[in-house]
């Protein structure tokens, strides 16, 4: 046996060794390329921004050449701006235009030119100072971030530096969701200082629409006081297959509740129009995520693609069109292939008849398209596959092929990349027009005047201190932590109902942090002891043969629990009454553990205090599933993939919840 031990120690470290050197050798690889980058731009830096005074209006001079030119004027119609400065852009500039990938900043909010230790997701953007200058782009991502402050710092370092282009075209920033209680580091960003709400599910188990304004509102706020002007969301995705790994940053599996939240969401963020005080939405994914074959997400390349056996593909678009009612202002298409949909099984992104036929010329939608990230180029190292591209369909063809046909598809700008200058070299060759290329850049920069980034795109770090996680944005998330928390199973007995709890009896307490028991009940250390166990779980997930790299990244498999694992939570709850809640970022599959527990709660993103409250009765319960639970993993997968409530017999229906 200490030979088995000492085996796999060695081979465990040698594992963990071999991790540590490839990381210290992209690193280093990464922070010299960086800083020969640097040198580099250092020479394309031009003079800052000065302002010009005219008829007592101030300008900002973004060319810099002391005249006050049409797209510098903001008494101009913002068409007359735009062909102006479209008109003054060389081919290198549009492309630049054309791509939004992720860039870093130092937690002390100056430019960050190299990769840091202090940020993984750091490793994953290129200098600065390089995409801005050598490449002309324009549009950033971030991942990470620092304080609230030193974001707004940092944002304003990078205005000023973007102001010494040659044009001065203002950078635009985006992010993923900041304010949801848990999160997936590829779909959502850590909350940090922002306020924290439930998940998108639970604002959904909430079912209120003046509620999910009020919380886009708060966050358009938070965001607009660090200078982030598009959120990379809603997801107006339907949860119609289960075991979809994504499904937590939906409205659930209700086509006309979904499209009430993303109404309300999308006016939150951006109001009636768009204006100085918007924060763009890009709404995703088109044309609807949620029906992929076995639950299968297409960021894995094992994916099955987009299926719709129960013809129900419409139904689908139903929060789409809320989405283009309410005014949103950007679409991202989906990575996955809809399977025998149109003409070429391919992804939306490279799909014509999806991208021009269907959103372009049915829905005439007119606002940016952006594609997904990452699929156009292959992450990788020393010659080694890191994350390859999610090309759906398109997986043998070349980056330029992908970037063609993307383009020919509709799309306007590519998520995540930053080779612009693939698209200078296909016009170049005649393989595509540059007033193609002026079509998509035309849009892109309308949006920049719309946000009002080439008037003031600079922020108050005073104002980002007062306005971003401020106490009344951090109460509203609490409430609506409480609120969002759905009562499944309350049994009876001959002293009543089980729940709520009095405050006092004798607890024991497993995932779930003791202190904050103690101020209801006392607590135990040993079951037996205890008048009830307090549980907290979290939906099942199983990892999929070649899922890759993401494949850890996202809930996937069965949504059941298996052996050791399923007989030790049911052996706890036998030997003591318990109340269990479970964390649903997707359904979970739970007749044994519902059956054996007095009590049982389903959370989406909250914490240990707000699920005290609604055990003890502080608060009483309110919020109804935004989709069902089945009753069993044969139920799930005779269910279709494209359809709704489904589910033979399920043991809580959609809408289900109980109160006091």
């Amino acid at each position: 046996m200490k030979k088995v031990l000492k085996i796999f120690l060695c081979t465990f470290g040698s594992i963990i060794g071999f991790i540590l050197i490839l990381l210290i050798a992209i690193f280093l690889k990464i922070s010299v390329t960086g800083s020969k980058t640097a040198r580099k731009s250092q020479a394309l830096i031009g003079p800052e921004v000065k302002t010009l005074t005219l008829d007592g209006f101030t300008f900002r001079d973004l060319d810099k050449n002391g005249k006050l030119d049409i797209y510098e004027d903001s008494r101009r119609p913002y068409t007359e701006r735009v062909n102006d400065l479209l008109s003054r852009m060389t081919l290198e500039e549009k492309a630049g235009s054309m791509f939004m990938p992720p860039v870093s900043m130092k937690k002390d909010g100056s430019i960050s030119e190299k990769p840091s230790l202090n940020d993984v997701f750091s490793l994953m953007a290129k200098g600065t100072s390089g995409m801005l200058f050598l490449k002309d782009i324009n549009h950033f991502n971030i991942f990470s971030g620092t304080t609230k402050r030193n974001m707004a710092l940092w944002y304003n370092n990078l205005q000023r530096l973007a102001g010494r282009t040659r044009l001065g075209i203002p950078v635009t920033i985006s992010s993923d969701p900041r304010n949801t209680f848990s999160n997936n580091p590829l779909a959502s960003a850590f909350s940090g200082d922002f306020s924290q709400w439930p998940e998108p599910t639970g604002l959904a188990a909430i079912g209120d629409s003046l509620l999910i304004y009020k919380f886009a509102d708060m966050a358009r706020r938070e965001y607009l006081a660090v200078g982030i002007r598009i959120a990379l969301h809603p997801m107006a995705d339907l949860a119609t297959e289960p075991r979809w790994g994504r499904i937590n940053g939906t409205f659930g599996e209700d086509a006309k509740l979904s499209a009430m939240m993303t109404s309300a969401y999308i006016r939150g963020f951006q109001g009636d129009s768009l204006c100085t005080n918007s924060v763009a939405c890009m709404t995703k994914h088109f044309s609807g995520g949620g029906p992929q074959k076995e639950g299968i997400d297409p960021h894995f390349p094992v994916a099955k693609g987009q299926v719709y056996p129960g013809n129900n593909f419409n139904y689908h678009m139903v929060p789409f069109e809320a989405a283009f009612r309410a005014g949103t202002a950007e679409i991202m298409p989906y990575y996955g292939i809809p399977m025998d949909m149109t003409g070429e099984n391919v992804g939306f992104s490279f799909n014509r008849e999806m991208i021009t036929g269907f959103l372009r010329n049915k829905y005439h939608f007119e606002g940016v398209v952006c594609t997904d990230w990452g699929i156009v180029t292959d992450t990788k190292f020393l010659g080694m596959m890191i994350l390859p591209a999610r090309a759906r369909g398109m997986e043998k063809a070349t980056p330029e092929e992908r970037v063609l046909k993307v383009i020919n598809a509709g799309v306007d700008q590519f998520g995540g990349e930053s080779v612009p200058e693939i698209v200078v070299k296909l016009v170049k060759d005649g393989k595509i027009s540059e007033s193609r290329i002026d079509s998509s850049v035309r849009r892109i920069l309308r949006l920049k005047f719309d946000l009002g980034l080439f008037d003031n795109p600079f922020v108050d770090p005073d104002n980002a201190e007062k306005t971003v996680g401020n106490p009344e944005f951090r109460a509203a998330g609490e409430e609506a932590l409480r609120r969002s928390v759905v009562l499944l199973k309350n049994d009876s007995s001959s002293a009543g109902k089980c729940l709520p709890l009095k405050q006092g009896v004798k607890v024991y307490a497993k995932n779930i942090d003791p202190e904050k028991v103690k101020k209801y009940a006392t607590v135990v250390t040993k079951p037996e002891e205890a008048d009830f166990a307090i549980i907290r779980l979290k939906s099942p997930s199983y990892s999929i043969k070649g899922a890759g790299l993401l494949g850890r990244l996202f809930s996937s498999g069965d949504l059941d629990f298996k052996g050791k694992e399923k007989e030790e939570i049911l052996k706890l709850l036998r030997s003591v009454p318990s109340i269990v809640d479970i964390y649903l970022d997707r359904p979970a599959v739970i007749p044994e553990i519902a059956s054996a527990s007095k009590g049982l709660f389903a959370d989406f993103g909250t914490s240990d205090e707000a699920l005290l409250d609604l055990v003890f009765g502080k608060v009483n319960p309110s919020a109804h599933l935004p989709f069902e639970l089945p009753s069993s993993m044969e139920a799930v997968r005779n269910q279709k993939e494209d359809l709704p409530h489904d589910s033979s017999d399920p043991l809580f229906a959609f809408g289900y919840g109980l109160s006091y």
